[in-house]
């Protein structure tokens, strides 16, 4: 009896995924819970385990096609691994093999069925060979292009994924929702450079991860953030929703985007805690492996773009949160300490917030918070 291959719940208010890549073709045997094809939600991508054993009999949606949850997409049927071809006949033997029945081929797969992946593209004319080696292939459809383009001036129309359009979605949202304003302020790194410089070896050899700085800035907004409750705030209707817990999300680049995923509780985690949840969500980001759940929640979001070479920005908050830290890169710049001019290590910090939940005054002090314990991490031990 063939066994339905459906499209399962994947998260709240999430009612329809986009096909990606199948990993396995018709005629291909399967084993229960192999990943045999990739979909995408607005939030994140995730392969489809097979539901049993068998061989895949019929596929109904292919790469690029949407369905919704509960759909069925395909058929698996009875049948096993095909057995290892036998070896070649001696000579010896040649006559017994000539004599043996030759086994009948095997029907070729339906040829509107997809394969796993895009057949060998056809030869390109000279003139446009370099630009398709330069240009990514589209993931999901082939590229639409002008037949009367002119050699070096063709055009790629490639449709925005899910991930991609509900991105621009929210940020649009947060632009015209929101009264968005920024205040910036600067950090000496040099407090945390010499500890992590003191420290790294041993930290990294007693929890295997490395001491970075990302941990640093999320103790600082816990403690930014127990101070001033309006930034970890958010507008519900005409009401405002203050909590006494910390789920901060934080912003890493993936496969198919931006991604946010949300350190719950952070206000419990410690250093080393932090750093492996933060090295473990980059690694599976860029294999687009973040769960939806993973991505729901957050109340304040933390972006790193000094990792990319960002001098200064002014970050976007994530509806409905009220606001998102922006660190920076560390550039060496002079400074004036104890009347004299010296160099150090500095980071431009920037908080962008909802101004219809926080005043200037709270977000200015939440800033100053943040650069106050960074610059000298020791007020965490005693709580200063």
């Amino acid at each position: 009896m063939p066994v339905e291959v459906k499209i399962p719940a994947v998260g709240e208010s999430i009612a329809e995924v986009v096909i990606g890549n199948w990993r396995k073709s018709v005629g291909e045997p399967v084993r229960q819970d192999e990943e045999i094809v990739e979909l995408e939600t607005d939030k994140a991508t995730f392969d489809l385990p097979a539901p049993a054993s068998g061989v895949i009999t019929k596929i109904l949606k292919k790469s690029g096609e949407t369905a919704s949850v509960g759909e069925v997409i395909g058929y698996l049927g009875e049948g096993s691994a095909p057995a290892p071809a036998p070896p070649a006949e001696s000579k010896r033997d040649g006559k017994k093999a000539a004599s043996a029945p030759k086994r009948a081929a095997e029907p070729p797969a339906p040829p509107s069925e997809p394969k796993p992946a895009p057949p060998a593209p056809a030869p390109l004319p000279a003139e446009r060979e370099s630009m398709a080696k330069a240009l990514p292939a589209p993931a999901l459809v082939a590229p639409r292009r002008d037949g009367a383009a002119q050699a070096g001036r063709e055009e790629q129309v490639v449709p925005m994924t899910p991930i991609r359009r509900r991105i621009a979605e929210r940020l649009v949202e947060a632009q015209r929702n929101a009264a968005l304003l920024t205040t910036f302020n600067e950090v000496d790194m040099s407090a945390v450079i010499a500890i992590r410089k003191r420290f790294q070896e041993s930290f990294q050899k007693q929890y295997g991860v490395k001491l970075g700085f990302m941990s640093f800035f999320v103790k600082a907004v816990v403690a930014g953030l127990s101070e001033v409750p309006s930034v970890n705030a958010e507008v519900r209707g005409n009401d405002l929703v203050f909590r006494n817990y910390f789920d901060i999300g934080i912003a890493v680049g993936g496969g198919k985007g931006l991604v946010v995923p949300v350190l719950r509780n952070a206000e419990s985690l410690s250093f080393a805690e932090i750093e492996r949840a933060i090295a473990d969500f980059a690694r599976r980001a860029e294999q687009n492996q973040i769960k939806v759940d993973e991505l729901q929640g957050g109340t304040f979001t933390i972006s790193n773009g000094g990792i990319y070479g960002s001098l200064m920005s002014t970050p976007i908050v994530n509806p409905p949160q009220s606001g998102v830290l922006g660190m920076h890169a560390i550039q060496d710049r002079p400074v004036v300490r104890d009347g004299q001019i010296v160099v150090r290590p500095m980071m431009y910090v920037a908080l962008t917030y909802d101004h219809r939940v926080v005043d200037g005054r709270e977000a200015v002090t939440f800033l100053r918070r943040v650069r106050e314990i960074v610059e000298d991490p020791s007020r965490l031990l005693i709580e200063i």
